[in-house]
């Protein structure tokens, strides 16, 4: 059996030595390809064909290394749910290696569920058929949604049963792509131990990786600082104008090139409610969907208490106040992307200064309504030419979206965008399918007892969320009623 080549250049193993572990993965019994990603694969400049295979499998599930890998499980800490934790890093991961895509950029390809490694910290290093799915599924539908993601290349199952709290579940692994797998955790382990050398080391890594521009710049940290606020910042607001409910920011979970990154316990609402939260673990709303703004802020400023003796070595006073200064206008970032991005959903072009009371007027509709907040948006194309039969429905009781629809109109005819090109623009932004909770559970159960037709299908139609496709009606609907609260797990 020929081993699928790869052209590695792994820098995190070139340069940043002692700051993971080198390791391998697990043997296991028969690794077998689930669902792979061509196109990402071409994107990569990967063989898709001699991957998709059972040497390809072996390859992805850790099984087997191919030549050039240098497979490593990455070091970092990280505050989960406010507490600190000084030793996280990949329990169960593997950075397999790093290639050059098409069009330059460095991906890392990263196995989830590979085996048990140094941080496993008593876990089975193990991941299982459901989770992984529900990765892919996710991963692949906020790539399609226009969100910054890691994105799955593969899923692979291992031929093993594992043992979680319900009983024996079936192993798999991910493997999954991202721009880098560097968290604000990572700089959090190293400055937990003081080790300043090692925090400049790979801040200047970061920098060179993912902000070139600030090179060799004598303020460079404090714009590393800055540049990942304004990338967290436009990443959270595409969240929330799509709905979607991570369930697990932890500092360990946001990454510095700005990127979603592990679809644990996440979803997405179907009523719009700010305080809507779906993991099972998260008692008391931390992670709630309203407060995602303001968690992203609060851990940014563990990113930048990391990066205090870099920003200004000989005085800290000095270094608090210029790091204070740019975390403090994280709110100020969010706030001008978040209302550049309902500009675009309520088909408006020019800034207008009622603006912001406009958009948060219809989101105080929806929520005393727990309106549908994907088909709402949807329906405004129509509802923009003056056709509302769609939208009202939407609304149990609609007193309160009449009151505010001819504000909105009144805002649109300041504006002089032909109809057609206004809808087209906002149809392109409002998205007709997004991964229905009670959509993916059921391919997960389906999957999960061996049949894969719904996961595949689910996949396909979330791979163009924004054109309407006749015969698709049931996936751009709503949880039915007997589907009842939706509570979502970990997965570990």
């Amino acid at each position: 059996m020929s081993i699928p080549a790869f052209d590695f250049d792994n820098s995190y193993a070139r340069e940043l030595e002692g700051f993971y572990v080198p390791w391998k993965g697990a043997e296991v019994p028969a690794p077998r390809m689930i669902r792979f990603n061509h196109a990402l694969a071409d994107e990569l400049g990967l063989d898709g064909k001699a991957l998709d295979t059972d040497a390809g499998a072996a390859i992805l599930a850790g099984h087997q290394a191919p030549e050039g890998a240098e497979p490593l499980a990455m070091a970092y800490a990280g505050h989960q749910f406010g507490g600190f934790s000084p030793q996280l890093g990949d329990g169960r991961a593997l950075l397999l290696g790093e290639v050059i895509d098409r069009q330059g950029k460095r991906r890392d390809i990263h196995l989830k569920g590979s085996g048990r490694t140094p941080f496993s910290r008593g876990g089975d290093g193990k991941a299982v058929l459901g989770p992984v799915l529900r990765e892919y599924i996710i991963g692949e539908a906020m790539h399609a949604l226009g969100v910054p993601t890691t994105r799955a290349l593969a899923a692979v199952a291992t031929g093993e049963e594992v043992m979680r709290q319900d009983g024996p579940e079936p192993g798999a692994v991910l493997a999954r792509v991202a721009s880098s797998h560097l968290r604000v955790g990572t700089f959090q382990f190293f400055a937990a131990r003081g080790e300043t050398e090692r925090l400049r080391q790979l801040a200047d890594y970061a920098i060179a990786r993912h902000y070139p521009d600030l090179a060799g710049q004598p303020d460079r940290y404090l714009g590393l600082l800055k540049a990942v606020r304004d990338r967290q910042a436009a990443l959270i607001v595409k969240w929330m104008l799509i709905g979607f409910v991570h369930g697990v920011m932890n500092t360990d979970n946001m990454t510095i090139s700005g990127e979603t990154i592990d679809y644990g316990p996440c979803a997405f609402i179907d009523g719009y409610d700010p305080a809507t939260v779906f993991s099972s673990i998260d008692q008391h709303g931390r992670y709630a969907y309203g407060n995602q703004p303001k968690i992203a802020q609060w851990n940014l400023a563990r990113l930048a208490e990391t990066l205090l003796d870099l920003i200004n070595p000989d005085d800290s006073d000095d270094a608090v106040r210029q790091a204070g200064e740019v975390i403090n206008g994280f709110p100020l970032s969010y706030e001008r992307a978040w209302i550049a991005g309902m500009r675009t959903k309520l088909g408006l072009v020019r800034d207008e200064p009622g603006d912001m009371e406009l958009a948060v007027g219809l989101l105080a509709v929806l929520e005393t309504q727990n309106a549908d907040f994907t088909r709402v948006f949807r329906s405004l194309s129509r509802a923009a030419s003056g056709e509302v039969s769609e939208t009202r429905p939407l609304f149990a009781n609609p007193a309160g979206f009449d009151v505010w629809l001819p504000l909105w109109q009144a805002r649109l005819a300041r504006e002089d965008t032909p109809a057609e090109e206004r809808i087209a623009a906002m149809n392109r932004v409002n998205p007709v399918y997004i991964p229905r909770n009670h959509m993916v559970e059921a391919a997960l159960a389906s999957a999960t007892k061996g049949d894969l037709k719904p996961f595949e299908r689910l996949v396909e139609v979330l791979a163009d969320p924004f054109t309407e496709r006749e015969g698709l009606e049931v996936f751009a609907l709503g949880a039915p009623s007997d589907f009842g609260q939706y509570t979502t797990y970990c997965g570990t």
